[in-house]
């Protein structure tokens, strides 16, 4: 049986023997693209076609190179190697995990068009939605769409769970699609419990980020100042929320490996060592 107070025994213990290699890491690969992206979005208001196009694929280059930072952490823990050997083969794994997160993006897509066809018996005219701003439907539209995305948060949480270590199932056995079918067998007995872990992970960083971004925010804007769009107020903000966002994102990379190690385990499997190729 797994244990989840084993696992994250074991996430503790590998984040204070290995802070040194997991720091620069996750400064280079979490925390700058966060920065980043927050000060980007800010700079989007009152921006030009072009300041904004820029900035636009300003976004997609720091998303993708969060995506290389989680990989990396990935590799690190499931070897402990030198970080430079972690980027690398975090890098090799990188079009994979592109490929797996396509073909969960389409699965995502399709569970969400049920809302617009709701909307839409509803009495909704789709092409003049804002997305900023709830439209007016029946009641009866309305309850069913309420319905579907309580449902939608349920059945999410229980696929977040199937697919818990797909990440760690493509860097360390370098799989591909397949990943996605080994997380669901992984898996299979302990999903109850990692939903748990998973609600309880996303309650306490959004709380914890929230209070970093209006809780703090508000304060350095009363002591700063604040003007429209980017100011050292928003920067700082944006530093602080990214310090506190790079710590949880850290966290649960690091739990979800150590989970993958702990049910190859129960598996009766043995986790081969990450090698370079």
């Amino acid at each position: 049986m797994v244990s989840m107070g084993n696992v994250w025994d074991r996430t503790s213990e590998f984040l204070s023997d290995n802070l040194a290699a997991v720091l620069p890491i996750a400064l280079l690969g979490i925390f700058v693209p966060l920065v980043l992206i927050d000060n980007f979005g800010a700079l989007q208001q009152g921006a030009t076609p072009g300041l904004r196009l820029a900035l636009s694929i300003g976004t997609i280059v720091a998303t993708l190179l969060m995506i290389w930072g989680s990989l990396a952490i990935t590799a690190l823990t499931l070897d402990r190697a030198a970080a430079r050997s972690a980027a690398r083969l975090a890098l090799r794994r990188f079009p994979a995990f592109l490929l797996v997160l396509l073909v969960m993006g389409l699965a995502l897509f399709v569970l969400i068009m049920p809302f617009g066809v709701i909307m839409a018996v509803g009495g909704v005219d789709l092409t003049t939605v804002a997305p900023d701003a709830m439209p007016a439907m029946s009641g009866g539209a309305a309850a069913m769409l309420l319905l579907y995305l309580l449902m939608l948060l349920v059945v999410g949480l229980w696929l977040m769970a199937r697919l818990a270590v797909v990440a760690p199932a493509i860097v360390g056995e370098r799989l591909s699609v397949a990943a996605i079918a080994r997380s669901w067998r992984l898996t299979r007995g302990v999903a109850l419990r990692i939903s748990g872990v998973i609600l309880l992970y996303v309650v306490v960083s959004s709380i914890a980020s929230s209070a970093a971004r209006f809780g703090v925010g508000a304060i350095l804007k009363l002591l700063i100042g604040s003007d429209p769009g980017v100011s050292i107020a928003t920067v700082l903000t944006s530093i602080i929320v990214a310090a506190v966002s790079t710590a949880f994102t850290v966290l649960y990379a690091v739990f979800a490996t150590k989970l993958f190690v702990a049910l190859l385990a129960r598996e009766g499997g043995r986790h081969e060592a990450v090698r370079a190729q």
